[in-house]
């Protein structure tokens, strides 16, 4: 996959992501793609450590979908304790 093809797999995980977490979140398109395009790096490096994947392979629709709402959360979290 290019990088026009990881930055578009990137929006629209992020996009999925940030729709099925609770709560109002008013970052703009390029952060969502931002978090889904970390997203998708953190699924493949733990898919790739417990040794799902293979040297090469790169994590799924799936597999990225659960790391973007993982990034999101942490996202959530790091931004409600600066207001705090």
């Amino acid at each position: 996959m290019g990088w026009i093809g990881f930055i578009i797999l990137g929006l629209i995980v992020g996009a999925m992501a940030k729709l099925v977490m609770p709560g109002r979140d008013s970052s703009p398109w390029w952060v969502t793609s931002l978090m889904g395009m970390i997203g998708s790096v953190l699924a493949t490096v733990i898919f790739r450590n417990t040794g799902h994947y293979t040297e090469g392979q790169s994590a799924g629709w799936i597999a990225s979908f659960f790391g973007a709402v993982l990034v999101v959360w942490v996202w959530r979290m790091f931004r409600r304790s600066a207001h705090a």
